[in-house]
Order: structure tokens, then sequence, then C-alpha cells
């Protein structure tokens, strides 16, 4: 598997202060994936942000093509209620 930042992703990442292991991680290993309305892949999971000092849920959004993940943004909020699909 192969996993290419874009530009944007890569922006997105450092002025949020996501670092890019913990990216990787939750694509390769969500807590939850989800399709987003466009038919593109959410891979999301809830973690202890120590910067915020409270849980966080971070979101992926990659374009998934031949077993490569293309990430197109990536954005951290405390939230989940709002995202978190309960018992998925």
């Amino acid at each position: 598997m192969k996993i290419i930042f874009t530009e944007h992703a890569k922006f997105e990442a450092l002025r949020r202060g996501i670092a890019e292991d913990l990216i990787i991680s939750v694509i390769e290993r969500p807590q939850q994936r989800l399709m987003s309305k466009k038919g593109r892949i959410i891979a999301q999971s809830k973690y202890y942000d120590k910067i915020e000092g409270k849980e966080m849920l971070l979101r992926v959004v990659v374009i998934e093509s031949a077993g490569n993940y293309k990430v197109i943004t990536v954005y951290k909020t405390s939230r989940s209620d709002k995202y978190w699909i309960k018992g998925g």
C-alpha cells in the first residue's frame, strides 16, 4: 500500500498540527471507514490529543485506487458525536 499526500493535505496537516505518522496509522487501521457523498473514503479514529488535552476525532479523506491511497485532506475535531457512527 502506498500513501500519497496532496500538497493541500500536507498544508492542512501542518497548519492543524497533525503528525504524518498519526495520519498514516488512521489510514492503515481506522476505527471507522465511511463513504463520502463524493465517493471518497473517510478513515476516522478517536485519539487523545496532548496539545488539546482531550479526546479528538481525526478524519482523513482519501481516494483509494489499486490499493493505494491519495490523501485529499485531514482534520481533527472535538465534536466526534457529529461524525461518529454509533455501533459502527
